[in-house]
Order: C-alpha cells, then sequence, then structure tokens
C-alpha cells in the first residue's frame, strides 16, 4: 500500500492468556489489545500469547482470534528475561533490552507504529485525543486511567465469576462509569461550542433550563445517531460524526447572535457525552468496549431488569457499535453485539451520586492554624524536630573528565551550568549506591528520564545489572542511544508506570521522582526489600491517593492531620534560588519533615533510614536525599 514503511524494528508483543468465555479472550488486557490489533489492521507485531496455566485450553482460540494476526502459544518460561520482571502485556524489540509494559503503555504504542507504518490512516492516530494525552497519566496519577486500565477490567472479571450466584452484586466501578457519563463534557474550546449549542437549542424551540430532549411545547424523543439526519441531530453528535468521518466539525459560517455572544458563560447548556472522554471517539472507548460488552452478556442473560439502572452505559454501548471499523474489529475478535432496546434515559437528579475518588477526604477541623510555622512548632513540642544526618562523604565526586562523553549529562540537552548541577546531584547518588552494591546486585532507576543516574552507575559497576524504568517512551529511547554508544551490556530499558515492573532488585534508586513517585519507589522497595536512595522533588504535588495516606507514619499521624500535613507539603517546595532566604530556609525546614514523615514510615517497617542534605546545597533546590537499608542487610552508608 502506499505509504506505508518498510523495514521496521521487529517487535514481539506479549498477552496472558487464560480462558474464554463467550468469545472473550481473558484476561480481559488481552481482548483489549486484540480488539485495538484488529481495529488498527496492525499487522506490524509478531503476537504471543502466554499460557497463565499449563493446562489452558486453547481449542476455541481459533474461533475468536482475528485471522489477519498471526499468532503463536508459548509459557511463561519462554518469555525473554526482560519482560519475565513484567506484566503483560509487553512489547519487545529485539535485541531483548528495551520493553514496553502495561495496558496503557502497550495500547498507546500500537496506535503510534500502525499510524507510522501507514500515516494515511490519520483516524487511528485520533485514537490518542486532544494532544495525544488519552490515558498517558499513570494510574496512580490519573483516577480516569486508572478506572479505564485498572479498575473496571479488574471488576469485571470479578463479576463474571461472581455471575453464577443468585444475586451477584453490581460493580461500584459501573456505577462509577454510568456517573461520569453523565457529568458535563469539558473540551479546549467549549465555549464556542456550548454557545452554537445554545443557538441550536433556541432554534429547535427548546428551553435549556428544561430536561434535555425537552421543548416548551411538547415532550421530545432523545434521538439516536443512527436515526436522525445530520441537520436534527444535536451539536455533540454532529460533532462526534464529523471527526469520525475526517471532515471539519460544525462551524458558525457568520457571527453568532447578540444574545448568544453576550450570554453568561453560566447560563450556556453543558455538553454531554457522546463517547466515553466526550465528544471524540478515543483509545478509551477502546479499552471499555470488550469489558462493557461482557458486563452487559451477563445482565442481559441474568439480570435483564438491572438494565434501566445503566441507560447511559447503554446508550454508550448502542452508539459505539456505529463507528467505522469497530463492528468489523469487534466480529474479527469473537465479539457479537447484543441488540439492546433503547434506553429511557433518566435525569442526573434521579440517578446516584459520583462514587468520590479514593484516598480524597474533607478536612472540617475546627481547630487547625494555616502556615507552616503552628505545624512545625507542633511537632516540636512532640519532639520532631529538623535534624538531617551527616552527609557520609561530601568531597567525593567522580572524575568527570575521564569518563567517557556519553556517560556524562552534558551529552543531553542542557545548559553547561544545569549539567554541572545534574552532575553534582549524580556525584551523592552514585556514592551511595556504589558503596552499597555488590557483584551481582540488580539495581532499579526509576523515574529513570534520559538515563543520568542509570547510565553513570551502569558503567560504574558492570558487574551489576542495571534496570532504567520510565514511563515517558522519548526519554527512554535518549537513554538507550547514549547506552549504545557506550557498548553497555548490562542495562535494560523498561517504558512503563512502575506497578508494572514486578521483579526482583536489591537497591532502588530515584533523583527527583515527583510527588508521590518518591512514596510509590520506596514502597517498591520495601515490598522487595530492597534498599532504597531517593531523592524527592515536588513536594506541593503530594496527596492522598489510591495507595497512599498522609501522614504516613505512625508517629507523625498521631500529631498532624492530613490538612497540616499538606501545609508543609505546599511550603516544601518554596526553596527556589530567586526567594528570600528566611523563605527558602522555611521551604528547606518543611522539605526536611515531609522526609521525615517517609523515613519514620520505612523505619516503622523494618528499615534503618537517615535524611541527608546533598553536597553542595545549591547543587539543586530540591537537595533531599531519602537513604534506606533493610535492617536485615545492616546499617552502613
Amino acid at each position: 500500500m502506499k505509504g506505508i514503511k518498510k523495514n521496521m524494528t521487529e517487535e514481539y508483543l506479549y498477552l496472558d492468556f487464560s480462558h474464554i468465555i463467550e468469545g472473550c479472550v481473558f484476561p480481559l488486557h488481552t481482548s483489549v489489545t486484540l480488539f485495538l490489533l484488529s481495529y488498527c489492521d496492525c499487522k506490524i507485531f509478531k503476537v504471543c500469547l502466554v499460557l497463565t496455566k499449563e493446562n489452558t485450553d486453547i481449542s476455541l482460540l481459533k474461533n475468536v482470534l482475528s485471522q489477519n494476526v498471526e499468532i503463536k502459544i508459548i509459557s511463561r518460561q519462554e518469555l525473554p528475561p526482560i519482560v519475565q520482571n513484567c506484566c503483560l502485556p509487553a512489547v519487545v524489540e529485539r535485541p531483548d533490552n528495551f520493553c514496553r509494559a502495561g495496558l496503557a503503555v502497550i495500547l498507546r504504542h500500537i496506535i503510534q507504529k500502525s499510524y507510522e507504518a501507514d500515516p494515511s490512516k490519520k483516524e487511528i492516530l485520533g485514537l490518542l485525543g486532544f494532544k495525544k494525552t488519552c490515558l498517558k497519566a499513570c494510574a496512580e496519577v490519573s483516577q480516569w486511567t486508572r478506572l479505564c486500565e485498572l479498575t473496571i477490567p479488574s471488576a469485571i472479571e470479578n463479576f463474571l465469576k461472581d455471575s453464577s450466584g443468585q444475586h451477584p452484586a453490581i460493580p461500584a466501578e459501573i456505577m462509577l462509569l454510568e456517573n461520569k457519563l453523565g457529568e458535563p463534557v469539558r473540551v479546549h474550546n467549549d465555549d464556542k461550542l456550548r454557545r452554537q449549542k445554545l443557538k441550536q437549542q433556541k432554534a429547535a424551540g427548546v428551553d435549556p433550563s428544561l430536561p434535555k430532549g425537552k421543548s416548551k411545547s411538547e415532550p421530545q424523543k432523545q434521538e439516536t445517531w443512527d436515526e436522525v439526519d445530520s441537520s436534527s441531530q444535536s451539536l455533540e453528535l454532529q460533532m462526534a460524526f464529523s471527526k469520525l468521518t475526517v471532515h471539519e466539525g460544525p462551524a458558525a459560517t457568520h457571527r453568532e447572535p447578540a444574545h448568544i455572544r453576550k450570554a453568561s458563560t453560566a447560563a450556556l447548556p453543558p455538553l454531554e457525552h457522546v463517547f466515553a472522554e466526550g465528544l471524540y471517539f478515543t483509545l478509551a472507548d477502546i479499552v471499555l468496549l470488550p469489558c462493557i460488552h461482557q458486563f452487559l452478556v451477563i445482565i442481559c442473560k441474568n439480570l435483564s431488569e438491572k438494565l434501566i439502572e445503566f441507560p447511559l452505559l447503554v446508550a454508550w454501548y448502542r452508539r459505539i457499535q456505529e463507528v467505522p471499523r469497530v463492528k468489523r474489529a469487534a466480529s474479527q475478535c469473537g465479539i457479537h453485539f447484543l441488540h439492546l432496546p433503547e434506553s429511557q434515559t433518566t435525569s442526573r437528579e434521579q440517578q446516584p451520586n459520583a462514587t468520590e475518588a479514593p484516598g480524597v477526604e474533607e478536612q472540617n477541623d475546627p481547630s487547625f492554624v494555616g502556615g507552616p510555622r503552628p505545624t512545625m512548632t507542633k511537632l516540636m513540642e512532640k519532639g520532631i524536630e529538623v535534624m538531617f544526618s551527616p552527609h557520609p562523604c561530601p568531597a567525593w565526586t567522580l572524575d568527570w573528565n575521564k569518563l567517557p562523553a556519553a556517560v556524562s549529562p552534558k551529552e543531553g540537552k542542557m545548559s553547561s551550568d544545569r549539567a554541572l548541577r545534574k552532575q553534582q546531584q549524580l556525584n551523592n547518588l552514585v556514592y551511595v549506591v556504589t558503596n552499597q552494591a555488590k557483584p551481582g546486585d540488580r539495581i532499579v532507576d526509576f523515574c529513570s528520564g534520559g538515563g543520568h543516574v542509570g547510565i553513570v552507575l551502569a558503567h560504574m559497576l558492570p558487574s551489576c545489572q542495571v534496570t532504567l524504568i520510565e514511563n515517558k517512551e522519548l526519554s527512554l529511547i535518549r537513554a538507550k542511544k547514549r547506552s549504545d554508544e557506550l557498548g553497555l551490556s548490562n542495562i535494560w530499558f523498561i517504558q512503563a508506570n512502575m506497578e508494572y515492573f514486578t521483579g526482583m532488585f536489591n537497591i532502588g534508586v530515584a533523583l527527583h521522582a515527583c510527588g508521590v513517585a518518591t512514596d510509590m519507589v520506596i514502597e517498591h522497595c520495601i515490598q522487595t526489600r530492597a534498599a532504597f536512595v531517593a531523592c524527592p522533588c515536588c513536594y506541593g504535588f503530594i496527596q492522598n491517593t489510591s495507595k497512599f495516606n498522609f501522614p504516613k507514619s505512625e508517629q507523625f499521624k498521631k500529631i498532624l492531620s492530613y490538612k497540616e500535613h499538606m501545609i508543609l507539603c505546599r511550603f516544601a517546595d518554596q526553596t527556589a534560588v530567586q526567594l528570600p532566604p528566611q523563605r527558602r530556609l522555611i521551604g528547606k525546614q518543611c522539605m526536611c519533615l515531609v522526609d521525615l514523615d517517609r523515613a519514620r514510615a520505612a523505619e516503622e517497617r523494618g528499615y534503618t533510614v537517615q535524611v541527608i542534605s546533598m553536597e553542595p546545597e545549591s547543587c539543586s533546590p530540591k537537595n533531599n536525599l531519602i537513604v534506606g537499608i533493610p535492617v536485615e542487610k545492616g546499617t552502613d552508608i
């Protein structure tokens, strides 16, 4: 085909395979990935289904797998070593030292590679959404990514297991998704679109203050995409349809009337969901489709009276079938769409309130006093003061002039001043790690970015295996290029959220892991009983999540509320060199207290922990180093 690129890097896609239900391959992550391959008509990857158990029945596979994709069945023992350290799905480039892992990362990679192979398929690239950000944020940071990537597939799998019982409980995640489909849509040009919608409603005699579809004179049946022509479709459907047919969306041909231009924002009607993320069909819809299909199959079979509880989800399911290429892809993957009756959409007032996000709590503490000083005084009264452990070797430095050029951060795109500060930061981390490491150790550089830490360690410790883990693809590709220049053979590159890395290791290191990423690194190390060397960053982004609640340590929890701890975090970010010295000093003290809480929490789980100030302190405004060693491994740094 014209425009298709040749000689692309050979890549292997590895997917778990446990069983088949109703024509769907499980786990659901595998069904989602296979569906996307069919949707994109992608034949780039060599696909391997990895048996999760030896007695798995593979005889039914030929009935549900796309005939366009050649698939090999392998055992877990046949996986490349780098993949054995990751959760599937995973993609590996040959040679086997660069791996991508995790559903969202893999799906985004499939889309990008499909487009690169055939740039004429611009609608495929459109699946990545506005600014190509769809499901880009990791699940720990983004509630939406977590819902699509983790909780919905897991909840549906559990629901299917329980569906043989008398009264299986409807997953809470389904109700959360139903409610999200009822929330107003936010898009980058929503003010303009909402004014067009207001104009459309007034022209149709619809009062924006009335429930959707009700005119002043008579009730109006909710229309579906395939029942009306474009002239009578809602603005949202027109936008969705125009995007899918690669035409421009509806645009005003002349200036809006004055009463439309001058309408206040509060008077504008909200935009309503056509697809999962709003007006446009994206990767999120691809992820949800196999999951929601399996859920609705069980509902229709055993609990049909429950359908009325999900009117927006049912409407989405009916609408998504009209998207070009969806029916073909579904047919190739053994998904046979249900013919559901049109739902009588209930008003949002009648539907349950959206579930609160995990870890978010309201703080109504009448005794709370703002500012860091009262909080610091409160800690001091309980014997907790700002105190750093002495630096083990403040004057130590690598001989950068004798190292190969590709080892130095000067090879990166940064100023000479910044490169010098980066070298100073690396001096601190490398000293601690090299004094801990033993021949044969595995060292993981979490949130590795362009590989400044990991590449130095791999060069300095040739008898150790170093793994770089980073979610940003371009950063990791730059790191691999530098590694290739050095000829390093003891280094792996994994593009993934760190929770998808499951391998054992001895030392975990992270330089400037933002916000709760530092806590994720420390937790990963504790779970593996590995030593950790972490330099935190972006304290102001710290907040409760599905996995972490702050303060973390029992000692701090007895003294501080969540809100008081957040005060420390906010002021801990005020250490920039341009700030007044007194404010920087308070910021440094707050940094120390936040990291002391992290240290105490690790100590409560069997670690010896020190909070050190890097030398020289001018190497970074975020110059704390948290060093933790499992008690069973000794205490020396």
